[in-house]
Order: C-alpha cells, then structure tokens, then sequence
C-alpha cells in the first residue's frame, strides 16, 4: 500500500511531535498536526488526509472534545479513517466511534503504540477500511448474550473473531492460535455463514462480523 497520509492530534506536544516521527519513520506522510479539537476540524478540512490520529480528550474542554470532532468529521467526509487513541479504557467512546456502522475506525490504549510495526500495521489496515480496536476494548464489547448471534459459535471461532475484531490478519490469527492459515478461513467462512453474512459486493464482511462481536449490529 501506498503512504497514508496523516493528520495527527494530540494536546501533548511530546506524543504528537512523537508520533508524527514514528508515523513518518513508517514511510507515511504527516500532512498536519493539531493541539485541540477545533485545530484538528480545521487541519483535517485543509488537507484533506486519508487518516486523522485523534486523542479522545483534548481541548477546549478535555471531555471527549477529540471523539465528537472525529465522528464529525467522518459524517463530513466519509473515505476519511480515524484512529482514536486513548490513555485508559472507554468502552462508551469506542460504540460511539463505531456506531456509523462503517469501517476504518480504530481505537487503540496509548500504550499500545510505542511499537511502530504495530502502529504502521494499524494504520494501513484502517486506510484500507478495516477496523482495529484494542484488545481490553474489545473484552468489555464482545458479550455474547443468549440472545445474540454470537451464541452459534464455537468458542474457536469467537477465539478468532476477538483477534479480527483486534484487526489481526488470517495470518497473525494463525500465528496467534498455532493453527494453519487454512483452518483460519475455513474458521472465518463459518463465522461469516453463522452471523448471516453472505457476500455482498457492497458490505465488508469482515467490518460487519466485528460490529456484531461489539455488538453495534443486530
């Protein structure tokens, strides 16, 4: 895949200015950065990026000032991927990222981005529409309920379905599980048949079985 092309906010001067060094050692180019919500609408309006990195809290408020200015901005420009990070476990933040339904939404612990293989990953896989989130995040989301789909599988296949819905390839999901690539898909064809998702040249199949394992899907 070609460069992403970034903007970057943060409050703190030193993540964002490390980030910005990390994300361009990874071949990615960092179009703009920005220390509040209201300078990351306008950053992101100006250069018109593939991804925004966005801190849940910033100013003016330190509330969730950088979530509402993401989901505003994926309403205003919809091919725009957004990574939001966080310093502790916001399951709330998280729905509210995903509840559009639609991929390339990420939402990562901070700590969890000090290894850039694994950042450089995550942000190739959101430009490409996919979705990332953390594994503590996606502990307290993916509740299977007696009601819920997720109830037909087995608990290999939700095994494999928590490491998508942390937006590991097949192939890591093998490493992950010492199994096979081949039993892998075969693992995810059945998850896709058992949350009734046949192919679709219009749905992400793999985007859409995540939302259900968060439960942001019927």
């Amino acid at each position: 895949m070609n460069a992403v092309r970034i903007v970057v906010a943060d409050d703190s001067v030193l993540l964002r200015e490390g980030l910005a060094r990390l994300l361009t050692e990874a071949g990615h180019i960092v179009v703009g950065t920005a220390d509040s919500a209201p300078d990351l609408l306008r950053e992101v309006r100006r250069t018109r990026p593939d991804l925004a990195v966005v801190d849940v809290r910033m100013p003016p408020d330190l509330t969730d000032d950088g979530l509402r200015a993401a989901r505003e901005l994926r309403r205003e420009l919809p091919d725009l991927a957004v990574l939001v990070l966080s310093q502790w476990v916001e399951a709330s933040a998280a729905r509210d990222l995903l509840a559009d339904g639609r991929g390339g939404a990420g939402y990562l612990l901070k700590d969890r981005i000090v290894e850039l293989d694994s950042l450089d990953d995550a942000i190739r896989r959101l430009a490409a529409g996919e979705t990332v989130i953390d594994p503590q995040v996606v502990a307290q989301l993916m509740v299977r309920h007696s009601s819920s789909p997720l109830e037909r599988l087995t608990p290999r296949e939700a095994e494999v379905l928590n490491l998508m819905a942390q937006g590991k390839s097949n192939t890591a999901i093998a490493m992950a599980l010492t199994v096979t690539g081949g039993a892998v898909e075969k693992h995810v064809a059945s998850i896709f048949t058992k949350l009734d998702l046949p192919p679709s040249p219009s749905d992400h199949r793999r985007v859409l079985a995540v939302l259900t394992a968060l439960g942001l899907r019927g």
